[in-house]
């Protein structure tokens, strides 16, 4: 399969969340991201809603770059691999080789460990280290409390209204593929 020119790499639950729209968009992405030829980049766990970004997005063809510390091999890909994988030592080396592979980085709704990916790259952004698109996709408005936080960090003196421009928050798959492409173009 030949290389992707353009790769977003996704943040998600590596669980499915209580509501089935949050595996449906993930899967919608999945199969979006091959129908617009570009590789996805992510966490290479088979489970959740991770698992369920990669197993869609290689069965409608998209080449994908999974990278997973040692530790989590048993439990987040006991079934296998969806494409090529890079296996690092530490979460912290994870997170700088999904991002360093990545053009730009989609949130789907996801847990603690979402969260501190979404944050770090965001910081990354915010103290000039890297200009690549960072969207929250807010599938039946699950990220709407994050947003109000970030307002609240805005309105309380503890980063500037800048801060809020370094992400876009869209309402689903979808708006985030037009927005991709719209980046894009």
């Amino acid at each position: 399969m030949s290389q992707a020119s353009f790769s977003l790499c996704v943040y998600c639950g590596s669980r499915p969340g209580a509501d089935p729209a949050y595996m449906e968009a993930a899967s919608e992405l999945g199969r979006i991201i091959a129908t617009e030829g570009w590789r996805l980049v992510y966490g290479a766990g088979d489970v959740g809603m991770m698992g369920a970004v990669a197993e869609a997005a290689v069965n409608a063809g998209a080449a994908t770059l999974g990278v997973i510390p040692t530790h989590l091999l048993d439990a987040e890909a006991p079934r296998g691999i969806f494409g090529d994988r890079i296996i690092t030592e530490t979460m912290h080396e994870r997170k700088k080789v999904m991002f360093m592979n990545a053009d730009a980085v989609a949130v789907l709704p996801g847990g603690a460990g979402s969260l501190d990916e979404f944050f770090e790259v965001l910081t990354w952004a915010q103290i000039g280290l890297h200009g690549k698109p960072l969207y929250l996709v807010d599938v039946n408005g699950y990220w709407q409390p994050l947003i109000a936080l970030v307002d609240h960090v805005i309105a309380e003196g503890f980063a500037g209204p800048g801060l809020r421009s370094l992400f876009q928050p869209v309402p689903g798959v979808a708006a985030l593929a037009a927005a991709l492409r719209a980046a894009r173009s």
